[in-house]
């Protein structure tokens, strides 16, 4: 079998350090705590080295591209799949990337298929001696730098609600399809914000020894957060729900109020164009046809009919 090569691959000691390893097979050192151990799913044979160090089950949670935020117990530990906002240049946040882990209370096995920057950052804080000094904390500082790469987005949407609502005081046309836009980010995101606030909640009431300790703590803050963020995304999308029917009402009262117009102005020219219809017919004892001012009095006939008319309909209210 061919071994695959790691992302990342490090064994950690309490204090917060870690040393990089060259040879995944190697055991945990001496002084370690556990070790760390990500894979791109690109790479060749991770399934199948999954596979040999774990067990089928954890092979395919691993592995398989199309995922969903839980966490299920399995044997000695949990498989987590979590997910993040996707902040990779040219792509759009709500297109959330996953990582899958399995975390027992010596190894950390985690895959990706795209970049997630809050795992990037964890990188960052081993290699500069902050590692967390256990897999619950390691879990719950990667929670936490996923919920907080959230919060900037979700809010933006709440930001961006609130102009169209400031915007559609004064006009409708053009703001449905950046509503539409809203509606459908946040759809997106809440079909996958939601299920990761029950997976950290499920985490934060611990599992043995894996997720265990001081991280339930934080586990627990985390959880409120994503909850919060789970009520606002809600909330925006029931503002988008009214909003849209706002502008649809709007739209319907523009539309009444024109045809409104427009059968008033055809009430209006409907008895003068039939009097000039039976006026213009060319047959013989036409009145007037032989009497100079017979036009002027036919068009003051017809002023008169049409101020009666505009005052009638004023007065019903209906101009």
């Amino acid at each position: 079998m061919n071994r695959p090569a790691p992302l990342y691959a490090y064994d950690i000691r309490t204090d917060g350090s870690a040393i990089a390893l060259d040879d995944i097979q190697s055991a945990l050192h001496s002084s370690a705590r556990y070790r760390w151990l990500h894979f791109d799913l690109h790479e060749a044979g991770v399934r199948d080295w999954i596979e040999a160090e774990t067990d089928p089950l954890v092979a395919e949670a691993l592995t398989r591209e199309d995922t969903r935020p839980r966490c299920t117990p399995h044997g000695n530990g949990m498989i987590i799949i979590l997910r993040g906002v996707n902040l990779n240049p040219n792509s759009e946040p709500e297109d959330m990337v996953s990582i899958r882990l399995f975390v027992t209370l010596e190894r950390i096995i985690s895959t990706r298929i795209r970049k997630l920057m809050a795992v990037t950052r964890l990188k960052e804080s081993i290699e500069a001696g902050q590692a967390p000094a256990d897999p619950s904390r390691f879990i719950a500082l990667l929670g936490k730098g996923l919920t907080e790469r959230m919060d900037p987005i979700v809010s933006g949407l709440s930001e961006r609600i609130d102009e169209l609502e400031e915007k559609s005081l004064d006009r409708t046309s053009g703001l449905r399809t950046e509503l539409a836009d809203i509606r459908r980010i946040t759809i997106a995101l809440r079909r996958y914000v939601s299920p990761q606030k029950e997976a950290l909640w499920k985490l934060a009431q611990g599992h043995g020894d894996v997720i265990a300790g001081p991280a339930l703590a934080a586990l627990r803050e985390t959880g409120d957060q994503v909850t919060r963020l789970v009520e606002e995304l809600d909330a925006v999308r029931e503002r988008s729900a009214i909003l849209n029917d706002q502008l649809t009402d709007k739209r319907a009262e523009e539309m009444n109020a024109t045809m409104l117009l427009l059968s008033v102005v055809a009430a209006i020219f409907l008895p003068l164009g039939f009097l000039t219809g039976l006026l213009g017919i060319n047959v013989g004892g036409m009145p007037g046809a032989d009497y100079t001012i017979a036009f002027w009095l036919v068009c003051g006939l017809c002023l008169g009919i049409a101020a009666i008319l505009m005052w009638l309909f004023k007065r019903r209210g209906w101009i």
